[in-house]
């Protein structure tokens, strides 16, 4: 690679906040921003299971700290922000990573379940968002936004109707943001996976069901986390300078699949 192609991908001097970091995704992206020279936040309800990842991130030369947020609590959000910034300054890179899901049939979910879902999923990821860029457009200073979404939000699938819509919104939000901040400098965009294997849906992916959605998959297989390595970046960095209001989609042809 070029230096002037690694400068492109480089996120020296930049700060970032990931969403969720206390979770498998979460985590690899604040490792691959923190591996890039972000200065990383990690953010998430459950700080304890964070501090051994910035520990890590710390030993191997990089910046990080750990901040106790609840995304689906204004005050929440705006008090980590402000301890992430006390720490590094302004955040230019905001990973709205939180997520939950709440499966099952639609006849049989509870207004409290779907709400829950859409006060995570969407109403977090706009409340740091707004929050982060109130503060980016009184310092004048650009970012970028990375939604982390799904092809749920693109395509339907069953026993999850809640969390597919709420990632069908984050999507339209993300155009709605993109359109609304570029004239502050601010890109927006989402990053939309299929199937990621974690230690969470091993298990799953390993029984008769979970083999039927597998070959339902393009290339017959399930992602690895370190495949949305190359996306995130593209969307954090100036590799992605003039990207804004998309949903770039990395599921192994998933979508694509025939009827």
């Amino acid at each position: 690679m070029t230096p002037e192609l690694a400068a492109k991908f480089s996120l020296a001097g930049r700060a970032a906040i990931v969403t969720g970091a206390s979770g498998a995704l979460g985590a690899r992206f604040a490792a691959v921003l923190a591996g890039a020279g972000a200065s990383v936040a990690l953010a998430a309800r459950r700080t304890g299971q964070m501090t051994a990842l910035r520990d890590e991130i710390l030993a191997r030369g990089g910046r990080a700290v750990v901040v106790g947020m609840d995304v689906t609590d204004t005050n929440s959000v705006v008090a980590g922000l402000a301890e992430a910034e006390a720490a590094f300054g302004p955040i230019d890179i905001v990973v709205n990573n939180s997520g939950v899901a709440e499966p099952g049939a639609a006849l049989d979910q509870s207004d409290e379940d779907w709400a829950r879902v859409f006060s995570v999923n969407l109403d977090g990821a706009r409340r740091l968002s707004v929050a982060a860029v109130r503060r980016l457009v009184a310092a004048k200073k650009p970012g970028s936004i990375v939604n982390v979404a799904s092809i749920l939000g693109l395509r339907q699938g069953a026993g999850v109707t809640a969390y597919a819509t709420s990632k069908a919104a984050l999507i339209q939000m993300t155009r709605q943001h993109a359109l609304e901040w570029a004239r502050h400098g601010v890109r927006v965009n989402a990053l939309a996976p299929g199937y990621i294997e974690t230690d969470i849906n091993r298990d799953f992916f390993a029984t008769e069901a979970g083999q039927a959605q597998i070959r339902r998959i393009t290339q017959r297989r399930l992602g690895r986390p370190e495949e949305l390595d190359g996306a995130l970046l593209l969307l954090a960095s100036d590799a992605g300078s003039f990207m804004t209001g998309t949903a770039l989609v990395v599921d192994g042809g998933h979508l694509v699949s025939p009827l």
